[in-house]
C-alpha cells in the first residue's frame, strides 16, 4: 500500500476537475480524525471524504453518506462557522509532497470576501487536517500537535503553518539529470532504498517499479551502476516522471489471491504475475480498497475473542500432550521388568541372601543380563516386586495410548477451527465457529437461545468458484460446512480435495458424470492448498479422490473424515485467476 506523491497527483486532478467552483454545502465529522464535505460542483453533489488516521489516511471522492455523531465537534463546528457557502478557487500539490491544498473563498461576517486554505496531509502517523487563514496561520486543526509531541513542528492555533524539511530530498518535477545521476545515484545504498530516500513524494514501491522499467536490480548497491545503466535509469525515470506532469494515470489495484495488496496510480508492471484490475478513477479505487482492508480489519477485531479462546485452548492441549508423550516414553522400561520378573522366577535360586544383583542368562536373547536386587527382600520378593512396576506401567501405557490419541484429535480438531478462523470474512462466517467452540465446552453459551431461531441465524455459505473449464468447485468455510459438502451436498462420483496431513477445507468439485480434465484438478488442488494451514508454504501435497472413498468415523468431530484410497498431487497455493462466484 503506497499512498504516495504520485497518487496525490492522481488525486488533485481528479479533485480539480470536480470540485474546482463548487460551493461547501455541508460539513460532518463521522469519526475523530475524518471528516466529510458535501459540495455541489460542476458535476452536480459531490462528496470529500478525507481521513487522517495513522494508520489509513485517505482522501478520496464517495457516492456515500456517513454516519454523524448527534452533537458535532468543535473542529467540525469551527469548519461549518467559516467555510458553509464557501467556494473552491484551486486544489493543489506543492511539489510531490504528500499534502493536498485547498484554496477557499467565503464571505466574513461583515461582508468581506476572504481566503482560506485547508491543508490535507497525508503522511502515515504524521497526517492531519489543518485550517489556515489568508497568512497561512494555523486557525485550528483535527490533531493538535504541540513541541512535547514535535520538535520539529508545532501544529496549534496561531502557530504558522509550513511544511517541515526534515530531509534533504529532491522535487521529482524539477531534478535536473546531474543530479539525478551525481546525487541520487551515488548515495551508499541499495538502489530501490537511495531513489525514495532522495526523492519526494516516492514510495518504496514506486522505486520498485522504476527499477522494473530500466530491467535493473532494486537491490544493488548504487556503486555497482555502470554510466550506461545510470544514464538508462535516468531516461526511464524521465518518462515516468511526463506521464505525471501529463496526468497520464492509469488507477488500479494489485490482487493475490483475490485479496488487494497494493494501489497505485500508474501500472505496475513489477507485478505483472498478479491479478490487476484497473480503474475509472483513483477515487473508485481508494473506497474500494479501503473498504475491503477495513473488513479484513474488522472481522479481525470482531474474531479477537475466538482467536484467543482457541489459543489457549491450544496452548493447554499442546502442553498437555507433551507431558503424556513424556510420560508415555517412562513405560518403554514395562518390557524390561518383566523380563526382570520371570528370569528371577528361573534363576532365583542361584540367588543369596544379601545379594544386590543376580547376574544370568537371559533365554529370550541369550545373552548375558544383570538383574539389581534388594537384598532386603527374597528371590521371590524382588521377582514379585518387578511384576508390579510391569502391570502399573503396563497399566499408565494403555491409559496415556488412549488419552495421547484424545489430545492429538483435539490439537486437531482446533487447529480445524483456527483455519476456519484465518478464512473469515463476514460477521456470519464466525456464528458457526462460535457454535462449534460453544458445543465442544470451549465456550459458553450467553443468555438462553432458541435452537430453532438460532439455526435461522446460520447465513454463512461455502466459497463458490467455477474452473477454467466450468466446472463448479466449492470450499467449507468451516467444519460444519465441510461435513455438509462432502456428506449432503456431494455425490458419490464427485471429486473431493484436501491439504495432506494439516488442517484445512474440504474442496468438492461437482462433476455432473463428466471426465474431468486436468485443469480441472490442479485448479480443485489450488484451492485445497490455499484453504489450509499451508497456504503460507512453496508447495503444498493435495491428497483427492472421489467423495464415495471418503467416510465418517464413528463419533468423529466436524470436518474430520477418513479415505483409503486416493491419488496425490503437489501444487502452489496459490488461486490468482481462479474465478469465484458470489452467491
Amino acid at each position: 500500500m503506497a499512498f504516495d506523491g504520485i497518487v496525490i497527483a492522481n488525486i488533485i486532478k481528479e479533485l480539480s476537475t470536480h470540485l474546482t467552483g463548487g460551493r461547501i454545502n455541508k460539513i460532518a465529522q463521522p469519526e475523530n480524525d475524518a471528516l466529510l464535505f458535501t459540495i455541489k460542483g460542476n458535476m452536480g453533489q459531490e462528496r470529500l471524504f478525507i481521513s487522517a488516521s495513522a494508520s489509513l489516511p485517505f482522501i478520496y471522492l464517495t457516492s456515500s453518506n456517513k454516519t454523524s455523531p448527534m452533537v458535532a465537534p468543535n473542529f467540525c463546528m469551527l469548519l461549518r462557522k467559516h467555510l458553509n457557502s464557501a467556494k473552491i478557487i484551486s486544489i493543489s500539490q506543492p511539489g510531490l509532497e504528500r499534502i493536498i491544498q485547498i484554496e477557499i473563498e467565503h464571505l466574513n461576517e461583515l461582508g468581506d470576501l476572504c481566503t482560506k486554505y485547508l491543508m490535507f496531509e497525508l503522511m502515515g502517523k504524521h497526517s492531519n487536517i489543518i485550517f489556515c487563514d489568508q497568512n497561512y496561520k494555523i486557525i485550528d486543526s483535527i490533531k493538535h500537535i504541540s513541541g512535547f509531541v514535535s520538535s520539529v513542528r508545532e501544529v496549534l492555533p496561531g502557530r504558522d503553518y509550513f511544511i517541515p524539511k526534515t530531509q534533504n530530498k529532491f522535487n521529482p518535477l524539477t531534478i535536473s539529470k546531474e543530479d539525478f545521476i551525481n546525487d541520487v545515484l551515488t548515495r551508499s545504498l541499495p538502489l530501490n532504498k537511495s531513489i525514495y530516500m532522495t526523492l519526494t513524494g516516492f514510495s518504496p514501491l514506486m522505486a520498485n517499479e522504476l527499477c522494473y522499467r530500466a530491467s535493473l536490480d532494486a537491490d544493488m548497491p548504487t556503486e555497482a551502476l555502470s554510466s550506461m545503466e545510470q544514464l538508462h535509469l535516468y531516461n526511464n525515470f524521465r518518462r515516468f516522471i511526463e506521464d505525471i506532469q501529463s496526468s497520464n494515470f492509469t488507477p488500479n489495484i494489485i490482487y493475490k489471491n483475490q485479496e488487494p495488496i497494493e494501489f497505485s496510480s500508474v501500472s505496475l508492471n513489477c507485478y505483472n504475475d498478479l491479478d490487476a484490475k484497473e480503474f475509472d478513477s483513483i477515487s473508485e479505487v481508494l473506497e474500494e480498497y479501503y473498504a475491503q482492508k477495513e473488513k479484513i480489519t474488522r472481522i479481525r477485531q470482531k474474531s479477537s475473542d475466538l482467536r484467543r479462546i482457541i489459543f489457549n485452548a491450544l496452548e493447554r492441549a499442546r502442553k498437555k500432550y507433551d507431558l503424556q508423550m513424556k510420560q508415555l516414553k517412562d513405560t518403554e522400561k514395562r518390557e524390561k521388568y518383566k523380563i526382570y520378573g520371570e528370569l528371577l522366577q528361573t534363576y532365583g535360586y542361584d540367588a543369596k541372601e544379601g545379594d544386590k544383583s543376580l547376574t544370568c542368562i537371559n533365554y529370550y536373547t541369550n545373552e548375558e543380563i544383570t538383574i539389581p536386587l534388594d537384598e532386603m527382600l527374597s528371590p521371590m520378593e524382588n521377582s514379585k516386586k518387578y511384576f508390579d512396576r510391569y502391570g502399573k506401567l503396563k497399566r499408565t501405557f494403555e491409559a496415556l495410548t488412549t488419552q495421547t490419541e484424545d489430545t492429538k484429535e483435539e490439537i486437531t480438531h482446533l487447529e480445524s477451527i483456527s483455519s476456519s478462523l484465518d478464512i473469515a470474512l463476514e460477521e456470519e462466517d464466525l456464528i458457526q465457529l462460535k457454535e462449534e467452540l460453544i458445543e465442544y465446552g470451549y465456550m459458553k453459551r450467553k443468555g438462553i437461545t432458541n435452537k430453532k431461531n438460532k439455526k435461522t441465524k446460520i447465513t454463512s455459505r461455502p466459497f463458490h468458484y467455477i474452473s477454467s473449464d466450468g466446472y463448479h468447485m466449492y470450499v467449507g468455510k468451516n467444519n460444519f460446512q465441510n461435513d455438509e459438502l462432502t456428506f449432503k451436498f456431494a455425490n458419490g462420483g464427485d471429486w473431493w480435495f484436501h491439504a495432506k496431513g494439516m488442517a484445512g477445507s474440504h474442496v468438492i468439485v461437482k462433476t455432473n458424470g463428466d471426465q474431468l480434465p486436468d485443469r480441472t484438478f490442479e485448479e480443485a488442488g489450488r484451492l485445497a492448498g490455499y484453504y489450509s494451514k499451508g497456504n503460507a508454504q512453496e508447495k503444498v501435497e493435495i491428497d483427492y479422490t472421489e467423495k464415495k472413498n471418503v467416510k465418517k468415523p464413528n463419533g468423529g468431530k466436524p470436518g474430520f473424515v477418513v479415505y483409503y484410497t486416493n491419488y496425490s498431487l503437489i501444487i502452489k497455493p496459490d488461486i490468482t485467476g481462479i474465478q469465484q462466484v458470489n452467491d
